[in-house]
């Protein structure tokens, strides 16, 4: 039996490592799936398949996608579950020897797609770790993107229903487990029942105690942000914390500099919401249609940007229980919702910010280009005058925010001196570098405009040497520069001229000058291409070095913009500021339910009040026929509460809480 191509034996080779993924093998300008692979993608993605010669009788089934428009066909096939390895050619096919040197590059899962168009930019793209020992749980949740690492653990009682509140939490795109949770059908089988995500064993030797490289190589915090120093060995948030970051290295090949905080958090710190609390409340999500419309997300957005837009999700999915930060919350809403120049100062400045937790991660993942660090620039533009606007304000949290905020005026400084306002989409094509950055760039593109002042004083001096009036220089890549000679003139060419091209019209000659100049002009033009390339490199390298410092400013930001949007929410549909206190009352005057007013004609909501507390009343008995409004009232108080608890004004007015869980 014949042998397969070499070609084909190093496929098997990379598929066999690969084995529950989609390869994407890089031919030339094509990404090719064959066999199975093939097969598949020609299904979901509804393209031809074709075959290839293998090396065997029977040809490979095959398939391939244009490596340019690949980012489209890889969210079709994330989108519906499967992983994708993608397999580069790792050396120039021109210099090399045999068959082209290739392998995998970055392994693309649901839960660790970056690129913009496979995302929703106001969404964080969760991937999971779930480790279970005994009956004892510890998750570990990150967004790649943004970088954000967080981290649990489930020791009560029902341990496993407290699992689901978290992930009903989160909603991760990806889920990975220890052998004892995938083994355990029941427990699998509600959590792909509940949640439709894509759940995967991973080996149950990376999930390891160790924390030593923990503590070495991450900064580690707890719920108040102090640093933990020391990590108890049998702590069960270990093995999934190791766990998640295995399957990173593992599937994204680089070190992902961006990722360097894990919060170890406690679910006691926020307000316990369960899974049917969530769905029922359609706190970010309606529960028919997945839509935000409709739901208390689509009622309080109004935040300016993609950070605060995730942020604002995140405040509404945990509710604080702290009474001291809800306040300190909503006394800056308060300042924001009376001061109507201050807030549009603020506002002036968050509209020209961009997603600038999304760029570091991109930065991270070295695959930025120079239009991201325009944005970037861009963004820290803004950053001054939000700072000065910030200096006048009067509460406490605003005032710590105006404090802590990094102008990172060195690295707009660094953008701006360097890359071109319009740059090109590649980084491989020159046309990045401002003049004025670089000497040996200037001195270059001098020489290359200088060599086309050349071109047009020879080609000058070539009509009136040889009397051929309509004689000019030419160029194109397989010739590079020539004369070119209608047939009318061909009697005066003289004898130096070497004959390239024979056209229909005219004839293409090159001339040891023209040569010459050709040689100093494209030689400088290669140069400035390769210079650039390595500068631009350069920066984008001095700027990750920077990547704590962006984070944190994107925190900022995303802050300032949430608290902007309560403030507008507040003023518009005429939201009261609650009282927040430990009385153990919940007193609510002329309630109204946030959504339902909203998607009814202004001032048709008929107002209620609410009153409970913990000694004489805490049970209302609400009666009445089918379709009176029985559900809406229980869910119009849950929902005022919890807007509350997000420091957050509410749809009433006078409104007094207790924090509670």
């Amino acid at each position: 039996m014949a042998e397969f191509s070499p070609m084909m034996k190093h496929y098997f080779q990379i598929k066999e490592e690969y084995k529950d993924c989609i390869v994407f093998y890089r031919l030339g300008d094509f990404y090719e799936m064959f066999f199975e692979d093939a097969k598949t993608a020609s299904r979901e993605l509804e393209i031809t398949l074709t075959r290839r010669d293998c090396g065997q009788e029977e040809k490979a089934p095959m398939c391939g996608v244009p490596y340019h428009a690949a980012e489209g066909y890889i969210a079709k096939l994330i989108e519906k579950g499967y992983k994708v390895a993608i397999c580069e050619q790792l050396e120039d096919p021109k210099s090399a020897k045999g068959i082209v040197k290739r392998d995998v590059v970055r392994v693309v899962t649901p839960g660790t797609v970056i690129e913009a168009n496979m995302l929703d930019e106001k969404k964080n793209n969760y991937i999971m770790s779930i480790y279970k020992k005994g009956i004892y749980f510890g998750l570990a949740v990150c967004d790649v993107t943004t970088g954000t690492f967080l981290s649990t653990k489930i020791e009560m009682d029902n341990n496993f229903v407290h699992v689901l509140d978290e992930l009903a939490k989160y909603n991760p795109a990806e889920i990975i487990v220890n052998k004892m949770l995938f083994t355990c059908r029941q427990e699998i089988d509600e959590i792909k029942l509940r949640f439709q995500t894509y759940v995967n064993c991973f080996e149950e030797e990376m999930f390891n105690y160790n924390a030593d490289n923990l503590l070495q190589n991450y900064t580690i915090v707890n719920d108040n942000e102090k640093e933990i120093e020391n990590i108890n060995e049998n702590d069960i948030c270990v093995p999934a914390i190791n766990g998640l970051l295995n399957y990173l290295n593992q599937t994204q090949k680089i070190k992902l500099e961006h990722i360097n905080l894990i919060k170890i958090y406690s679910t006691t710190q926020y307000m316990s919401l369960n899974c049917t609390a969530r769905r029922n409340l359609e706190l970010t999500e309606k529960m028919n249609d997945k839509t935000k419309k409709g739901t208390l997300l689509w009622v309080l957005d109004k935040t300016y940007t993609s950070m605060g837009g995730r942020l604002l999700r995140k405040w509404i999915n945990e509710p604080l229980i702290n009474i001291a930060q809800i306040n300190k919350r909503l006394n800056s809403v308060e300042e924001l919702k009376n001061n109507l120049i201050f807030r549009g100062d603020i506002i002036d400045s968050l509209k020209c910010i961009y997603d600038i937790e999304r760029l570091v991660g991109k930065i991270a993942y070295g695959n930025t280009n120079a239009r991201d660090l325009i944005a970037l620039k861009n963004s820290l533009k803004q950053l001054p005058a939000l700072k000065k606007v910030l200096a006048v304000s009067k509460s406490e949290l605003l005032q710590n925010l105006y404090i802590s905020l990094d102008e990172l005026t060195d690295i707009y400084n660094l953008i701006e001196k360097a890359i071109t306002e319009e740059p090109p989409i590649t980084i491989t094509e020159g046309g990045i570098i401002k003049l004025g950055y670089n000497a040996e760039i200037d001195e270059l593109k001098n020489a290359t405009i200088e060599g086309k002042n050349w071109l047009i004083q020879l080609e000058t001096t070539e009509k009136e040497t040889t009397g051929i009036k309509n004689l000019k220089v030419g160029f194109n890549k397989i010739f590079g520069y020539f004369f070119e000679v209608t047939k009318s003139y061909l009697n005066l060419v003289p004898e130096r001229y070497i004959r390239k091209q024979t056209l229909a019209n005219c004839e293409r000659y090159i001339t040891k000058e023209l040569n010459e100049l050709e040689s100093k002009i494209l030689g400088a033009e290669e140069k400035v291409v390769d210079l650039e390339y390595k500068l631009f490199l350069e920066i984008r390298t001095k700027i990750a070095s920077n990547i704590e410092r962006l984070q944190k400013a994107s925190n900022i930001v995303s802050i300032v913009d949430v608290l902007v949007s309560f403030a507008i929410v507040a003023e518009d549909l005429n939201y009261t500021k609650p009282i927040v206190d430990n009385s153990g009352i919940i007193n609510i005057k002329d309630g109204r339910h946030p959504v339902i007013e909203k998607m009814l004609p202004t001032g048709s909501f008929i107002q209620n009040d609410t009153y409970l507390d913990k000694q004489n009343d805490r049970l209302s008995i609400i009666t009445g026929p089918n379709m009176a409004g029985k559900s809406t009232y229980m869910r119009q108080v849950a929902l005022i509460t919890l807007m509350a608890q997000i420091r957050k004004f509410c749809t009433c007015k006078q409104s007094k809480y207790w924090s509670c869980r």
